[in-house]
Parts: structure tokens; sequence; C-alpha cells
């Protein structure tokens, strides 16, 4: 089982609990080998834009930022990274979107894990990949493709 702490910064109504976490955790990662530990911190829009400055050197809050972990050779640690997801962008984003919150939580979270599992989306066909991946993932979880227009 995947081990995830869960650091609750900031609340507001429609957050997931600890099992929808770690049922969206899980579901990212059914096909890779090992158990695994996550650390999945909620934030507001101050500390999300800190964040994104100072490891992005982007302005603003963003949905989510990942932070895969980069052991030194010889360290065995079965950690993966660790998952910053503000929720309020997430809360502005579904409503602008016409979303469920919870399928944008889910598709974030998937989302974030994926950036941890080494995928990306900075060229075309890397974009691809990585989204019909989360498309997949939804889709286990019947969640509708969060790229199509009606979700």
């Amino acid at each position: 089982m995947n081990d995830i702490e869960i650091q609750v910064i900031f609340e507001s109504k429609g957050q997931p609990d600890r099992q929808q976490i770690q049922l969206w955790v899980d579901a990212a990662l059914a096909d890779f080998e090992q158990d695994t530990e996550i650390v999945v911190r909620i934030v507001d829009e101050q500390e999300s834009a800190e964040l994104n400055q100072q490891y992005r050197h982007k302005s603003g809050p963003t949905n989510i930022l990942s932070f895969p972990v980069d052991l030194p050779v010889g360290v065995e640690l079965n950690l993966l990274g660790d998952l910053v997801v503000c929720a309020p962008v997430l809360e502005k984003e579904a409503q602008e979107q016409g979303k469920l919150l919870a399928h944008h939580w889910a598709h974030i979270v998937v989302h974030g894990m994926l950036h941890l599992l080494g995928y990306d989306h900075i060229d075309e066909s890397d974009a691809e990949l990585m989204e019909s991946k989360e498309i997949a993932i939804l889709n286990k979880l019947n969640i509708n493709n969060p790229y199509s227009e009606a979700t």
C-alpha cells in the first residue's frame, strides 16, 4: 500500500478526504511496481504562489506543484515526492470549467502523480502521452475525460 502524508494548511468545503486522495494516488500508481511514500500538502494561494515563483520562476498560484525526490546514489527510500495542491485555484478552475469539484481534484492529483513518475507535457508528444495516461486512469475511476468540453 502506498503511504500518504496529508498536510492540510488550507481548508475549504468540497476538499477530498484521506480515502479519496488515497484512491486517486493508488490509481495513478497501479502500474508502479513498488509501494511508495508521498506527501500531499493542501495550501492557499499565497503559499502556492511563493513556491511557484521559487521553483518554477512563474508568478501567481497554480493548481498543483510536483516535487519528485532526487535521492543520492546508495540511499534506498520509497519516497516518491511531494504534491502541493492549491485548493482555491482548483475550486475556481472547476467552477469556470463546469466540472464537478471532486472530479477536478482527482484529475489534478493524478496529473501530479504522473509528474512524480517522470511524465511531462513540455512538448506535444509528451503531452499526448501524459494526457492519455490521465484519461485512462480517470476512466478506471468512472471520471470522464477532463480534456473534453463536457465533463
